[in-house]
């Protein structure tokens, strides 16, 4: 294993001069994919920037009508805070699916979106939800939505010198709520075949006025089907609206054929795991489905 130098900044702004002056540098939220990473080779960075010690990028808080992550929030956290947990339990399930207990009080949800890989956990539970994130770097600070961080397995939209300070979610829901699913071989502790995030919204009468659903490890990178929430819209969720969303989920799919799944059982299972997704974040909005 190469021995990199090592950097603790205490601001954002010592990271990024110090990941804008080395083009091999690499920062570090939770460690968990990059050590692993680092040990077999895939990558060799010449220095690592530890992102723990900047202020405001540890713990969950609320910003006017956001919740906000900040970058170096371990996974287990999440669950700490009663009012996230109760606004976005289908994100906290995503994140308290990644790894093991031991990893998780490591991992972090920026790296796991980071790392772009097509089958992270909480990505597709973030990107239903509308988490956009936070970008800094040399050229200043910007706020995009997660879906444009990954652009193809194992690479992102970020620039040099770039890195995510924190991810931002809306705050104060009332009428709503959402669910991640997934389908792995073994019980836990492995990687998604087939993942899948809804986030409904209801009026007082139970018709859903909004719907996002998210798919994972199902295409190169996390897909948003407007087509599968657009057929929920101005409906209760009746079978043939859910129909109509899992026949969208299945054709947006564009999986891979591997030892772990097959083309047709990952779009098969796509369509099943978003009705009981669906299912899922209705009955937490108290909505009958």
């Amino acid at each position: 294993m190469p021995s990199p130098a090592f950097h603790a900044p205490d601001t954002v702004e010592g990271a990024i001069a110090l990941l804008a002056a080395d083009p091999l540098a690499r920062p570090l939220g939770g460690g968990t994919d990059l050590i692993v990473q680092v040990r077999s080779g895939r990558v060799t960075p010449s220095s690592i920037v530890d992102l723990k010690r900047i202020g405001g990028l540890s713990g969950v808080r609320r910003d006017g009508e956001a919740f906000v992550i900040g970058a170096a929030t371990p996974c287990t956290s999440l669950k700490d805070d009663a009012q996230f947990s109760a606004a976005w339990p289908g994100v906290v399930e995503a994140a308290n699916l990644i790894g093991s207990v031991q990893v998780r009080n490591r991992a972090t949800m920026a790296g796991n979106l980071c790392n772009a890989s097509p089958a992270a956990d909480s990505v597709p539970a973030l990107v239903a939800a509308g988490a956009t994130c936070v970008i800094a770097g040399p050229a200043g600070r910007r706020e995009v939505p997660v879906e444009a961080v990954p652009v193809a397995p194992g690479r992102t939209s970020l620039a040099a010198g770039e890195f995510v300070i924190e991810i931002r979610l809306p705050a104060g829901r009332r009428s709503g709520s959402d669910a991640y699913l997934r389908s792995i071989p073994r019980t836990e502790m492995d990687i998604a075949v087939v993942g899948t995030a809804a986030n409904l919204e209801f009026d007082g009468e139970g018709t859903c006025t909004s719907a996002r659903i998210a798919l994972g490890a199902v295409a190169p990178t996390v897909v948003l089907v407007e087509a599968a929430g657009a057929a929920l819209i101005r409906t209760r969720l009746d079978d043939a609206a859910l129909d109509a969303m899992a026949e969208a989920v299945r054709a947006a799919c564009d999986p891979i054929d591997d030892k772990r799944g097959t083309i047709s059982y990952r779009k098969a299972m796509a369509g099943v795991l978003a009705r009981r997704a669906v299912r899922i974040a209705a009955e937490r909005a108290g909505v009958k489905a």
